[in-house]
């Protein structure tokens, strides 16, 4: 996995401050292979509640990782009680790495 042990402090104190303690964060994508070199920072964040408004709560996280990690490429995904099963979700548990 190519993030440092504060990268990913970070993230999962993200995940605690917006979603809850009890939200779940998982690495997919070209960050869990040590083999290759640069990449996005791909990150599905899920929770077991509904959230109310999730444009802004992907803005919050997304606001709070560039404020943490500093100005780089992010993709966040998240998956709350509402959200239906989608191939992109199957495919980030398969392949990821959970946080």
């Amino acid at each position: 996995m190519r993030l440092t042990q504060d990268q990913i402090k970070a993230i999962k104190q993200t995940a605690d401050a917006v979603l809850g303690e009890d939200s779940r964060v998982i690495l997919f994508g070209s960050r869990t292979d040590d083999a290759k070199k640069g990449g996005d920072i791909d990150l599905l964040f899920e929770t077991d509640h509904v959230v109310d408004n999730r444009a802004t709560t992907i803005g919050a996280l997304y606001v709070s990782l560039i404020r943490k990690l500093g100005d780089r490429k992010l993709d966040v995904i998240l998956k709350d009680a509402a959200t239906p099963e989608a191939p992109v979700l199957a495919i980030a548990r398969q392949t990821g790495i959970q946080l």
